[in-house]
């Protein structure tokens, strides 16, 4: 059972990041509903740096976020079918994909919206209870 709730656990984040990259390169749904709004970002630079534009800061944070999901799955889903050994053995990588789930949760309650908030919790629940089996 364990098992079984790190793979789905981490197949929800895999498929999060997959989806959230492919409207980053292939849609518009993370252009502003103002167009005025995107041509700012795409005509201004952050403070930090004139060597690009917010706009393309803003596609390459939405990519490296997806990436960052899916490297969740990419590590759990295997470590979790071949070596799940080493996860039940270790209380790091047990505990560590609650972290991770926590810490999407929390970046998705405070600035996302109900769909990606709602694949977090189920993905987290399914984290904690299998860290909770492994422990107890």
């Amino acid at each position: 059972m364990e098992k079984f709730l790190i793979i789905i656990g981490a197949a929800i984040f895999g498929y999060l990041g997959i989806v959230h990259l492919l409207f980053t390169f292939f849609t518009n749904k993370f252009e502003a509903r103002d167009s005025s709004v995107t041509n700012a970002m795409k005509g201004t630079s952050p403070i930090l740096t004139n060597e690009t534009s917010v706009w393309n800061a803003w596609i390459g944070f939405n990519a490296s976020h997806s990436l960052g999901a899916m490297l969740v799955a990419g590590f759990y889903i295997p470590l979790a079918i071949w070596y799940f050994d080493v996860i039940q053995s270790s209380i790091w990588f047990s505990i560590l994909p609650v972290l991770i789930g926590l810490s999407y949760l929390t970046l998705a309650k405070k600035y996302w919206f109900k769909i990606p908030f709602i694949a977090i919790l189920i993905s987290t629940i399914c984290f904690i209870t299998a860290a909770i089996l492994i422990h107890t």
